[in-house]
């Protein structure tokens, strides 16, 4: 069914869009406390026996719309990941610094960030810090990376910058995710030269789709040049409300389009999401038992099956709110579709 816009006039259809890009489309931890702390803490999970084989694959979570969660993604997809039991760092790419204040970093109190490898030349590890979550470390942006842009067209191997720095410290990951910045520019074009795949979080709406088109083109002139093994790894729905005909129209048409590259678990528009930031905290750690943080993991679990992450926790935990005591993923009652 074609997709209208507000007012009668029609815009076009949500599988027109798709047909037209498809072809583009190729192939708990502990969670430490601070001062703004809601007060939870996370216990009572176990590792596995199994011993870790880190396998350093890295995602780039790109797309050049902003406001379809690509940093609440970053962070809650690197958390749950990590309170599952495996190593991951998180790369701040985006100037804007979300993903570095929504762990909890205080991005004035920095001495060196991402800024500083890509134009410094100083090595990853420099500037890798550990967050409050367990095996979750970060390479933090500050300020200074709006510049950067600027700064790399003259360099040299300006494209794989990223790359070259990655290098050094993939082994000592299991997964790496890259927080793109909204746009197609050489921050961006960096992050996916040294990814070795994407993932795109798509909100349910008409608009999200019009960009694709360009998002894919672009990952297709990146796999030509300067990264061949660069595949899509994920689509990812995001803001997903079961109650609109829109959010099930464009879910539909993208999994018709692309089929089992898009996850199974979807991130359903939730005030808890958005409250979490504020308390510089993944959602795991400001509301463990909302509908957010199940979905986050619920994604973690099928990102690790895709890549060959072998589980290393039981995953039932224990949760410990100002004293009380409750199933993380148990469902509180009375809880609405925007928790």
């Amino acid at each position: 069914m074609g997709l209208g816009v507000e007012g009668g006039g029609t815009r076009g259809s949500s599988r027109g869009l798709l047909e037209d890009f498809a072809a583009g489309a190729g192939n708990w931890c502990s969670i430490a406390t601070g001062p703004q702390s809601s007060g939870v803490r996370i216990l009572g999970e176990h590792f596995g026996e199994m011993e870790s084989q880190l396998t350093g694959s890295t995602f780039a979570i790109v797309n050049q719309k902003g406001g379809v969660g690509k940093t609440t993604t970053a962070v809650n997809l690197s958390a749950a990941l990590a309170s599952l039991g495996h190593r991951v760092l998180l790369i701040d790419l985006d100037p804007q610094g979300n993903a570095t204040s929504g762990v909890g970093i205080q991005r004035a109190s920095l001495r060196m960030s991402i800024y500083d490898v890509l134009i410094g030349g100083d090595p990853m590890f420099h500037v890798i810090q550990p967050t409050g979550v367990d095996r979750l470390d970060i390479a933090p942006s500050d300020v200074r990376l709006a510049g950067a842009e600027v700064e790399l067209v003259p360099a040299i191997a300006r494209e794989s910058k990223l790359r070259n720095a990655v290098r050094s410290v993939r082994e000592m990951y299991d997964a790496l995710f890259v927080d793109c910045p909204p746009s197609l520019g050489l921050l961006t074009i960096n992050a996916l030269t040294a990814a070795t795949g994407c993932l795109i979080p798509m909100q349910c709406e008409y608009y999200a789709l019009e960009g694709l088109s360009s998002l894919l083109t672009t990952i297709e002139l990146i796999r030509r040049h300067l990264n061949p093994d660069l595949v899509v790894s994920g689509v990812l729905l995001t803001m997903v409300d079961p109650r609109t005909k829109l959010s099930d129209q464009v879910a539909v048409e993208v999994r018709r389009h692309f089929g089992d590259q898009v996850y199974e678990s979807v991130i359903p528009r939730s005030v808890r999401l958005a409250e979490a930031p504020s308390y510089g905290q993944p959602i795991l750690g400001y509301a463990p038992d909302s509908k957010g943080a199940v979905a986050y993991l619920s994604v973690a679990r099928e990102v690790a099956t895709r890549i060959g992450l072998a589980p290393r926790r039981v995953e039932s935990s224990l949760v410990e709110v100002t004293g009380a005591v409750a199933a993380a993923t148990s469902d509180r009652r009375g809880d609405d579709q925007y928790e």
